[in-house]
């Protein structure tokens, strides 16, 4: 089969394709046809040994994938042949807490993952895709979606009125955007770009906020809250946004910790967190229960992932590239184009 493997710690241009066999599957797993996978940020930490837990070499890359299903292990009763499915970031994370089992059961980054023609699920980890939803788009779920359900929902609680503060158009962001509506909260978005704040205009954020134009882009939070905050912010950005998302939320709000976009070494020490009761939480993806809750939602509501760009399989690379230049609104998915 075709595959994709990280090889080095020497960056995505030294991910290089090659030809493997089949994987062989116990009997509590299921073997995949890969018909589409997407893309994270996290995908392009990999490749250079930026990410935690991810120093096996060679491994197959990306953790989010759908398929079908074309053999199942001898043990596997609830799956078989021909059924759609979508993996669990986390192989070993079905409920409750995460334990140090599950956190060496990443796709993509402790086991291989997604990015070749077959790819191997633990049958329990193995969810069916939402009817409305193309594997395209089934493939945008595993890490972004449950992780925007995680801080929204699963720890944040979220609820009717709650006021959400996302940072970029990125997968997290969108998707969080999308449930943040379904669930009846407000929403503020920030980005550099006015044609992306107004596409998330047209999604159903009330507010939206240019960051270049707006340096001190908390003040414009605080403004548009009448000084009170939001209730949960989403921060992805890292050392360079930590602070003024602490200075976005609300008394007894909550900072969900999520990304590092701008980086991850910084200041660790600020007294708003203690003066303000604030909650900062780290969300790292979820369990396979939070995403079997989260598809409820998704098929209730009608909820379509959104998709800035596809790739074919053997076009991979230039999907790494177009993702590193960060100017994507949602997904960017790769298609198998055999």
């Amino acid at each position: 089969m075709r595959a994709y493997q990280v090889q080095t710690p020497n960056g995505i241009e030294d991910i290089k394709q090659v030809e493997l066999p089949e994987p062989n599957l116990a009997a509590d797993e299921v073997l995949v046809n890969m018909k589409a996978c997407s893309l994270n940020f996290r995908d392009l930490l990999v490749p250079v040994g930026g990410y935690v837990r991810n120093d096996v070499r060679p491994i197959i890359p990306v953790s989010d994938g759908a398929g079908e299903i074309v053999a199942v292990g001898d043990a596997v009763k609830n799956l078989k042949a021909g059924d759609r499915v979508v993996g669990n970031f986390f192989q070993d994370w079905v409920s409750g807490p995460m334990g140090i089992a599950g956190l060496h059961s990443a796709l993509g980054g402790s086991i291989n993952g997604t990015l070749s023609d077959y790819f191997v699920l633990k049958a329990h980890a193995a969810l069916p895709i939402p009817e409305q939803l193309s594997y395209e788009e089934a493939a945008t779920l595993p890490c972004a979606a449950v992780t925007a359900w995680h801080a929204l929902v699963s720890l944040g609680n979220l609820r009717v009125g709650d006021t959400i503060l996302l940072l970029g158009t990125g997968g997290v962001s969108i998707i969080a955007l999308q449930l943040s509506k379904a669930l009846g909260a407000n929403v503020i978005i920030t980005s550099s770009s006015d044609e992306k704040l107004e596409w998330a205009r047209n999604m159903g954020a009330e507010h939206t906020v240019n960051y270049r134009q707006h340096p001190d882009w908390e003040k414009e939070v605080l403004k548009i809250t009448d000084g009170n905050g939001v209730h949960n912010v989403l921060e992805v950005g890292g050392v360079g946004t930590f602070e003024k998302s602490i200075a976005s939320a609300k008394v007894n709000g909550i900072v969900s910790m999520i990304g590092l976009l701008t980086g991850a070494e910084g200041p660790a020490f600020n007294l708003a967190v203690i003066f303000n009761l604030l909650r900062i939480h780290g969300i790292y993806v979820g369990s396979v229960e939070m995403f079997k809750a989260m598809n409820q939602v998704i098929t209730e509501h009608g909820i379509k992932p959104v998709i800035d760009k596809t790739f074919s399989f053997s076009e991979s690379m230039d999907a790494y590239r177009y993702l590193a230049a960060a100017k994507h609104f949602g997904k960017v998915v790769i298609v198998n184009d055999r």
